[in-house]
C-alpha cells in the first residue's frame, strides 16, 4: 500500500492512498466541525452551512456545479455529524481536477446569498419537522438530552427549531469563516493514481488558500453519571420502542476494541464499530433473548467513534402484547450474565470474525477506503484504521469481561422508552 501524508503551509492535512483496483478516485474534504462545536442559540448551524456550500460560488454557481458532475458520470454528496462535516466526490480518476477545483473554491468563496439562506431555512425547518414525525428520532433526542447534561453531544445535528428560526445569515457566514478553513480541514483521497503526483496536484489547488483564525476549543467535559436515568416519550403510533445507553470512552481509548467485541456478541454485526454491514445477528445473545421469543421485532446496537466520550446504545422495537419494561428486563438480565460469566473463547472468536468481515466490507470500495482514511484521522489518526484488525485480534475474554463490568453498570446507563398511544 502506498500512502502518503503531508501538511501544507496553510495547515491543511492531506492523506493520499493508492488503490489500483479500478480507474476511480474518491476525494473527501473533512472539516473538524459538527454539532460538538455548537451551543444553544446556534444548534444545527453546521448542518445548515453544509447545505449552503452546495449553493455555489461565483466560479461554480449551483447549476454549473451539478451539471459538471453529472456530465462526467461522477457523484458528490456531504454529511454532518457530531465531530465533522465532510464533502466528497467519487469520479473517474482522470477527472480528479474537477473535484479539486470545486472543493478548493467553496472552501474559500461560498456566497451565502441572503435569498438562498432564507430559502434553505424553510427547507431545514421542514426537515426538522419531518423528523419529529418519527418516534425513533423523538426518543433519540430525549435520550441524548437525558444522558448528557452539559456536553454538546446532547444536541441533535439537525438542531432545535427555535434556533433554526432565529439564526441569521451573519451567524452562518461567521461559522463558515471560522471552521471551514484549511487549518481546520483534512483531505483524504483514495484511488487509481500515483500518490506523490496526487499530493503535488492537490498543492496546486489548495496551497494558495489563506488559513483561518484559531479554531475555538471545545473544553466542556460531561460529569460522571452517578445513577440510572430514565426518560419516557409519549406520542402517536401503534409501536413502542426501547433505547438503553451507556457512557463509554472516546474512540482513542484502548477499551473501544473489547467494547466492540462485546457489542458484536450481544447484538450481532450491528454492534460493530466499523460500519453497519449486512451480516445477520440471529445468533447474538440479545436476538435469541428478545427477538426469537417474539418480545421484540429487532435488536440493534450503536457504537460510533467520537472525539469525546460517547454513548453505546442498544435499541429494540417492542412487539404488540409486550411492554418496554418487559423487554428492558430481559436485556438487562443478559448484560448481567456477561458481567458474571466470561464469554467463551469460541464466542469471542466468532465476534471477532464478524467484526473483521464488516471491516472488510466497509473498506473494500474506493469510497470506503477514502472515508475511513479521513474519518479515523478526525477522531484519532489514519494509523487507527491501518491497525484496526491487529488491535481487534489482541482482545481477550478477560478484556471483554472487564469492559462489561466497567461500563455496563446501572449507574452509568440511561433508559429511554417511547410509548405509543395506540390511537
Amino acid at each position: 500500500m502506498n500512502l502518503l501524508k503531508t501538511t501544507l503551509d496553510n495547515g491543511l492535512t492531506v492523506l493520499a492512498r493508492e488503490s489500483h483496483t479500478a480507474p476511480v478516485t474518491s476525494f473527501w474534504v473533512w472539516y473538524r466541525v459538527g454539532s460538538r462545536n455548537e451551543k444553544p442559540g446556534i444548534t444545527g448551524i453546521s448542518h445548515w452551512v453544509e447545505h449552503m456550500l452546495f449553493k455555489g460560488t461565483k466560479r461554480w454557481p449551483r447549476r454549473k456545479l451539478d451539471q459538471a458532475i453529472a456530465r462526467e458520470g461522477s457523484y458528490l454528496n456531504a454529511m454532518t455529524w457530531y465531530d465533522f462535516t465532510a464533502f466528497y466526490e467519487t469520479l473517474p480518476s482522470n477527472k480528479i481536477n474537477l473535484a479539486l477545483d470545486i472543493e478548493s473554491d467553496r472552501m474559500a468563496n461560498s456566497l451565502f446569498d441572503p435569498t438562498e439562506v432564507a430559502s434553505e431555512r424553510s427547507v431545514i425547518i421542514s426537515e426538522r419537522q419531518g423528523r419529529e414525525n418519527s418516534p425513533l428520532f423523538r426518543l433519540e433526542e430525549k435520550l441524548a438530552e437525558t444522558a448528557y447534561h452539559v456536553h454538546p453531544y446532547r444536541h441533535q445535528v439537525i438542531g432545535y427549531q427555535r434556533d433554526l428560526e432565529s439564526m441569521t445569515r451573519a451567524d452562518l457566514y461567521q461559522h463558515y469563516r471560522t471552521y471551514y478553513t484549511p487549518n481546520n480541514a483534512l483531505l483524504a483521497v483514495a484511488g487509481d493514481f500515483n500518490a506523490g503526483e496526487m499530493i503535488r496536484v492537490i498543492e496546486r489547488h489548495f496551497e494558495g488558500l489563506a488559513p483561518g483564525p484559531a479554531v475555538p476549543e471545545v473544553k466542556i467535559t460531561e460529569p460522571i453519571q452517578q445513577s440510572e436515568r430514565r426518560v419516557t416519550v409519549e406520542g402517536a403510533g401503534n409501536t413502542d420502542y426501547l433505547n438503553i445507553a451507556y457512557h463509554i470512552p472516546a474512540a482513542t481509548h484502548p477499551d473501544i476494541f473489547p467494547l466492540t467485541v462485546l457489542s458484536v456478541a450481544l447484538a450481532g454485526s450491528s454492534g460493530s464499530l466499523i460500519g453497519r454491514g449486512s451480516l445477520t445477528n440471529h445468533t447474538s445473545r440479545l436476538y435469541r433473548a428478545i427477538v426469537t421469543p417474539e418480545l421484540a421485532a429487532d435488536i440493534s446496537a450503536s457504537l460510533i467513534p467520537t472525539v469525546d466520550p460517547g454513548l453505546y446504545q442498544l435499541s429494540a422495537t417492542v412487539l404488540p402484547g409486550h411492554t418496554t419494561n418487559e423487554v428492558a428486563t430481559v436485556i438487562l438480565q443478559e448484560i448481567e450474565r456477561v458481567q458474571q460469566h466470561p464469554i467463551s473463547v469460541a464466542e469471542i472468536e466468532k465476534a471477532k470474525q464478524q467484526a473483521r468481515a464488516l471491516f472488510a466490507f466497509s473498506s473494500e470500495s474506493i469510497s470506503g477506503q477514502a472515508f475511513w482514511l479521513g474519518f479515523s484521522e478526525i477522531f484519532a489518526s489514519y494509523s487507527w484504521f491501518l491497525r484496526y484488525l491487529q488491535r481487534l485480534e489482541a482482545v481477550t475474554a478477560e478484556d471483554v469481561l472487564r469492559v462489561a463490568q466497567t461500563y455496563l453498570q446501572p449507574e452509568n446507563r440511561t433508559v429511554g422508552e417511547y410509548k405509543a398511544n395506540h390511537k
